[in-house]
């Protein structure tokens, strides 16, 4: 499927969980914090702006958001919260799509540059954050360490999170470095409802060549927005790079 099919109106009206999962305070508050910090007194610009979890509350703390987005459903979720004088949104692909303006930094949360499925991509998605940075501006991504070490040989999926109502897992295609993540929530009747998304992961080497080919420097890495220490049993990272200043 393509990803302006899996996206629609179904997973946008299902994709806010106001004080829970990925919209939990704990875990939303520590992502608006850095990405203030980073800001400054600049303009921002997230890539695969969804439906505003982190763009909106940036916004309400008098950072200047502009967003790119390749759901029209997406988009239509966020203006139940905003209007476009809050947050301009451009529709289009992160890799290539162009948002007027320079901006101080640029963002893309929630494991999200993994959508795009070839490494390719991955690149033009690096050079697209380059076109739009001022000189020394930064490009933050939040990922996923891929854990193969939890397949055994002959395995191809492993179960992420369990829990009652939900159960997450994952399907690799190593040779391709492509995932699918299953999530399947249940109630008492005999009808489960599944979502998939496909996925090319990435490993944080390859994310710094990526970076380099760009005209970036990694600047930080962490396990997470707080800042904690990044580790070999991390299971996802907070990169920062900068552009040059001659850029």
């Amino acid at each position: 499927m393509q990803q302006e099919e899996i996206w629609d109106i179904d997973a946008a009206q299902r994709y806010d969980t106001p004080g829970e999962g990925m919209f939990a305070p704990e875990v939303l508050e520590p992502a608006v914090d850095r990405l203030a910090e980073l800001a400054g007194d600049g303009q921002v610009l997230e890539f695969a702006l969804g439906t505003g979890r982190v763009a909106v509350p940036l916004a309400e703390r008098g950072v200047p958001v502009t967003g790119i987005e390749l759901s029209p459903a997406m988009i239509d979720q966020l203006r139940t919260k905003v209007d476009e004088a809050t947050i301009s949104v451009i529709v289009g692909d992160m890799a290539t799509a162009v948002a007027p303006g320079k901006y101080t930094l640029v963002y893309l949360v929630f494991n999200t540059i993994s959508n795009l499925l070839t490494q390719a991509e991955q690149v033009a998605c690096f050079r697209n954050a380059a076109r739009h940075l001022t000189p020394g501006g930064r490009f933050v991504i939040e990922l996923w360490v891929p854990e193969l070490r939890k397949l055994p040989p002959g395995q191809q999926a492993t179960v992420w999170h369990c829990e009652p109502g939900y159960i997450g897992l994952d399907t690799y295609d190593i040779l391709r470095q492509h995932v699918v993540s299953h999530h399947f929530r249940f109630d008492e009747s005999k009808q489960a409802q599944l979502f998939r998304s496909p996925h090319r992961y990435i490993w944080p080497a390859e994310l710094d060549l990526m970076a380099q080919l760009a005209g970036f420097e990694l600047e930080t890495r962490h396990a997470d927005w707080a800042g904690a220490e990044f580790t070999a049993e991390s299971r996802s990272h907070v990169s920062v790079y900068r552009i040059s200043p001659d850029h």
